[in-house]
């Protein structure tokens, strides 16, 4: 059922297989403990099958992203990437002489 506040937004269904970046950053930053029951919408699509999904939106797309063990591992370890490269940045820079 469309709700008003997102009738605007255009909706895209994504897997696993074609989550980008830009997907995984607003899926971390949402969720940044992960998701739990209550954040999971389920529907089911136009072959019948039961989909499960998260939600998260920029200002004119509503992301629906399926729900599977490889999510969980790939918002794992693109904020585990994230948090590495952060650390490297912060690192001082040895000049050789």
């Amino acid at each position: 059922m469309k709700t008003q506040r997102n009738a605007h937004l255009k909706k895209v269904i994504v897997d696993y297989k074609k989550l980008n970046n830009k997907i995984l950053d607003l899926l971390v930053n949402k969720y940044p403990d992960g998701y739990d029951d209550e954040d999971v919408i389920t529907f089911r699509n136009a072959q019948n099958e039961i989909v499960e999904c998260v939600e998260v939106k920029t200002e004119d797309t509503l992301y629906l992203v399926k729900v599977s063990k490889r999510l969980v591992a790939a918002m794992e370890d693109h904020d585990d990437s994230d948090d590495n490269a952060e650390k490297n940045h912060d690192l001082p820079s040895e000049s050789i002489d």
